[in-house]
């Protein structure tokens, strides 16, 4: 059986340079996306894979990486998107989102709908990396970018809730033509996700409590199932799952109108980003 192609951002360190050893180990061709060029760079020469620089807080830069991808790979079998992190205290990006919304959530939106076509056309399974947190979050569609009222920790959760929203509504809206989707959670792994937080994360990540969390390898092990078991068979799409089974999350979580209205607020945003770019 040939090698299937699997892109994996947020690869350059964490579980998701885990899931790319591990999968390139058993043969699948690898392709890793990171923020930093020298870590990204050197988690594919260490497993001989491909690899794409960008940084989710610049949509220009999610297009271009959809169009490199395009270019490339004329079949992508996985989108895994695990980039994101948890933030300090309230920054606009230089598209003037909430950096917490973008990176996590509106990021990760635009490149799956910009390879789209690609996707369909591959009967792709699509990974959205959430978390246990989005329980404490709650999405508020009418300011998505937190002017209102913004904590570190709230908009992390919000934006991993949304993950999920935007899993269970690719699935309604594109399992017909070929697409399974799942999000996850990977657990506590002890990672640098929290490195540009001042919340008590931080705090949790640098103490004695990272010696009780995950491994890397233990986080990313969800993940590897959801991109080698079999979607139908082995998992079911549009669903929420934590250590290869289907969990419970936040109840706007169920909600399949904000699931509905969250879609399409995004794609208005991301298509107000490209028409200010070209004006």
């Amino acid at each position: 059986m040939a090698a299937r192609t699997i892109v994996i951002t947020g690869a350059s360190d964490g579980i998701g340079a885990s899931a790319a050893r591990t999968l390139a180990k058993a043969g699948e061709q690898v392709v890793v996306v990171g923020r930093s060029a020298e870590k990204t760079r050197a988690v594919a020469q260490e497993i001989g894979a491909d690899y794409f620089v960008s940084d989710f807080a610049d949509l220009s830069q999610v297009r271009a990486l959809a169009v490199q991808l395009k270019e490339k790979y004329p079949r992508i079998d996985v989108l895994a998107n695990n980039a994101g992190g948890i933030m300090g205290k309230r920054e606009l990006t230089v598209d003037g989102h909430e950096k917490t919304f973008q990176v996590n959530h509106l990021a990760p939106f635009l490149l799956t709908t910009e390879l789209m076509d690609v996707l369909t056309a591959s009967n792709a399974t699509v990974i959205n990396t959430s978390s246990a947190a989005n329980a404490f979050g709650y999405v508020d569609i009418n300011d998505l970018d937190a002017a209102g009222k913004y904590s570190t920790n709230k908009a992390y959760g919000t934006s991993k809730l949304e993950n999920i929203l935007f899993t269970t509504e690719l699935h309604h809206r594109y399992n017909n033509a070929g697409i399974s989707t799942a999000a996850f959670h990977p657990g506590g792994v002890a990672t640098n996700f929290a490195a540009e937080s001042t919340s008590w994360f931080r705090f949790a990540y640098k103490t004695i409590i990272k010696r009780f969390m995950l491994t890397p390898e233990q986080g990313a092990d969800t993940l590897v199932w959801l991109a080698t078991a079999k979607p139908g068979q082995d998992w079911m799409s549009g669903a929420y799952y934590a250590k290869r089974a289907l969990a419970k999350a936040n109840k706007q979580a169920y909600d399949a109108e904000l699931a509905r209205r969250l879609w399409d607020r995004s794609e208005v945003l991301v298509s107000t980003d490209k028409l200010n770019q070209r004006s």
